[in-house]
């Protein structure tokens, strides 16, 4: 493996992905250096980070804490920056090799597309980005010879099972889903369900925004859009299963009927470190998946009557155009309003099903009109909820 460090940009460092990703590098400094560390809100936590990992720039995205930010790393060499335009430019910066996307939701898209014009690595784990532009991102990809290396732990694991067989036709991947904390569960109980609730997923330790997405399956349904861009795949090709002991990461079946599948204990780390370390696998002291000691794992089928989020983001996948930017606006729109109470957990797919119904579809739209459409899905979704 090259001796040179690897200069990282986390672009969202204070998140669920962007903390984890600061512990890999902390536990390989000879491999990995900080160069860059973004964060919308959470002044503080960038500030310790900052003063951790002493990286050559960060932006807040927040203006108004940019003073307090600025103030808090006077003593040190650390540039500071503030503003959405600043993270765009930040991400066009020649000084770094890699950006860990992982600013959540719509947000992330310029700052990525803006890496790839200037052909840096991007290793993936904000989702929405190609949901809602995937077309025009991979395109972009392409034309700058840029890598993208997938951090979601199903793409990860699709990835992972696809190096070696490039030559070889896939016939369908397989993304597998925890099912979250409401498996089984019908509308009758849903109706009732409150943030607490929906924020406890049984195997996974993520943000609150992906937690929600997990727990009306919305989520699943957000990696099937991704994995039809990232995977250059046809819709028809894609499945979801529900796989709720969460060791098989996702499967990959080929054209002679084999499958293939990525397995581990559920832990972010390892599709970080993979994305952050690619192509060299790095050796770790996390716990190892014990055969001994778990009897069974288990596949059923998602129940798309009562999770009706996934229902619609396979239409949307299905339909394409700019029908899945809608939808993710409106479902980003109807999380923040479930996660302060102003609406319940099943009229997330309420708001999400009319903002799809009403907006226009845009077959093959330009990026001006998925930037279009964002912003018109979220001013009518927050009309719906009336925020």
């Amino acid at each position: 493996m090259t001796t040179t460090k690897k200069r990282i940009a986390i672009f969202g460092s204070t998140g669920s992905v962007g903390t984890q990703t600061l512990q890999v590098i902390a536990a390989h400094p000879d491999l990995f250096e900080v160069e860059v560390l973004t964060a919308q809100t959470n002044d503080e936590l960038l500030v310790e980070q900052a003063l951790k990992f002493k990286p050559n720039v960060v932006v807040i995205g927040d203006a108004g804490k940019y003073q307090k930010v600025k103030g808090a790393l006077a003593s040190t060499e650390v540039k500071v920056f503030c503003g959405e335009k600043a993270l765009e430019e930040v991400a066009a910066f020649d000084t770094y090799d890699l950006m860990l996307a992982a600013i959540v939701g719509f947000a992330g898209l310029k700052p990525v597309l803006e890496a790839i014009k200037n052909g840096k690595a991007i290793a993936l784990a904000n989702k929405e980005t190609l949901v809602v532009a995937g077309d025009i991102v991979m395109k972009k990809a392409l034309e700058n010879r840029v890598p993208i290396i997938p951090v979601d732990s199903e793409h990860s694991a699709i990835f992972q099972c696809l190096v070696g067989e490039t030559r070889n036709k896939v016939e369908k991947v397989i993304l597998t889903a925890s099912g979250g904390p409401f498996l089984g569960k019908k509308p009758n109980y849903l109706v009732n369900v409150k943030r607490d609730h929906a924020l406890q997923h049984p195997n996974w330790n993520m943000g609150a925004k992906i937690s929600v997405d997990s727990a009306t399956l919305m989520n699943k349904g957000l990696e099937m859009i991704e994995a039809r861009w990232l995977f250059n795949l046809a819709p028809a090709q894609i499945q979801a299963v529900v796989h709720p002991q969460s060791i098989i990461h996702s499967m990959v079946q080929f054209e002679d009927g084999s499958i293939k599948a990525q397995m581990g204990l559920p832990d972010m780390k390892l599709p970080i470190q993979y994305a952050l370390g690619f192509p060299h696998r790095i050796p770790n002291d996390y716990p190892r998946f014990d055969f001994k000691k778990i009897s069974s794992l288990t596949f059923e089928e998602p129940d798309l009557k009562t999770f009706r989020s996934l229902a619609l983001a396979m239409d949307a996948l299905h339909k394409g155009g700019n029908l899945p930017c809608i939808m993710n606006a409106a479902n980003e729109i109807a999380v923040w309003a479930f996660l302060r109470n102003r609406i319940g957990f099943l009229d997330m797919t309420d708001v999400i099903e009319k903002t799809a119904d009403k907006l226009p579809y845009i077959a093959q739209p330009t990026l001006e009109e998925y930037l279009e459409s964002d912003g018109e899905a979220r001013n009518y979704a927050a009309s719906l909820i009336k925020l």
